[in-house]
């Protein structure tokens, strides 16, 4: 279950272990949380088929033997238009900068050519092991996965190359063993029963966006946030969580409600029921949706978010 807000530090002896920070940079939907998922074995980053539906950085927690890997889901990396989107961005290299080993994904299946542009030649400034993952390769011809490797694999710098499918777990395993292989020696910086650092609330509150993102992604796709408002632990093990969805505008507003509050009801409906599945426990979710104009210009949205707030 992830943990409170603590940071990270030494927690298991440095004699006989190992630790690696792995960050997971790559463009918009190349299957990052996707893969995080897949690598600690939990839901810790939410998915979607909408892009950047990561805002922030996540850390998964995988122990394999000795070694802990402390896998980084950062937000897809893009043309950055508005504040929010240069926050995610400085997140993602950030992420990458603060490092032991960076993993560049890509969607073999549907290539973002021209985010790969801007990534490649920034990538190279980055001086740790790297490895390039070509992703959803099932889906893809080989003789083209082999093309895409030879030219990605000239413009780049990577110890490895990996094909696999996140989704389905193939070709996963080889990953993971070259990552414990390339983690340096050292304690770990996290308990052994610990799948992530992201705070309950905030997790609960991606879980609704989540939820959100899927019901309304063509009428609302970036224009809202979801913030935990309250959570007390009542008798009897159930847990009553408030949150509230900001929108923009009046009509984004009555878009989430829904005719007869139907569409707010069913995105609590579906929220309730994984938390109840994560928390183990009753949960009594309320959810509130208020408009604030320019939420996307506001100093605490971001706090929220775990984000630097982007000055002009």
């Amino acid at each position: 279950m992830p943990a409170s807000d603590t940071a990270a530090r030494p927690v298991q002896g440095g004699k006989d272990t190992s630790c690696a920070v792995v960050a997971l940079i790559g463009a918009p939907n190349a299957g990052k949380s996707t893969l995080l998922n897949a690598m600690t074995g939990a839901k810790v980053s939410i998915v979607t088929h909408k892009v950047q539906t990561t805002r922030t950085r996540v850390r998964g927690i995988a122990i394999e033997g000795s070694c802990q890997l402390v896998l980084v889901d950062t937000p897809g990396i893009f043309a950055p238009k508005r504040r929010l989107d240069r926050a995610m961005v400085d997140a993602a290299w950030g992420g990458a900068r603060d490092a032991d080993i960076v993993t560049l994904l890509i969607d073999a299946a549907n290539r973002d050519e021209a985010a790969l542009d801007k990534i490649l030649p920034d990538l190279r400034d980055i001086r740790v092991p790297k490895c390039l993952l070509l992703n959803k390769v099932d889906l893809v011809k080989k003789d083209v996965l082999l093309t895409l490797t030879d030219n990605i694999g000239q413009a780049g710098e990577f110890d490895r190359v990996f094909m696999v499918s996140a989704l389905s777990g193939d070709g996963v395993d080889a990953f993971r063993d070259y990552l414990v292989d390339k983690a340096p020696a050292g304690p770990w910086l996290f308990p052994e029963d610990q799948i992530s650092d992201a705070p309950m609330r905030l997790l609960a509150a991606e879980i609704t966006r989540e939820k959100l993102m899927l019901r309304l992604h063509q009428e609302l796709p970036y224009a809202s946030t979801v913030e935990t408002t309250a959570w007390k632990e009542l008798k009897k093990g159930r847990v009553r969580i408030e949150q509230t969805i900001y929108v923009m505008r009046d009509s984004q507003k009555k878009i989430v409600l829904g005719k007869q509050g139907n569409t707010i009801k069913s995105i609590s409906m579906e929220a309730r029921k994984e938390l109840s599945e994560i928390l183990e426990a009753p949960v009594d979710l309320f959810i509130f949706v208020k408009v604030r104009q320019n939420w996307g210009d506001d100093p605490e949205r971001y706090r929220e978010l775990g984000l630097e707030y982007p000055k002009d």
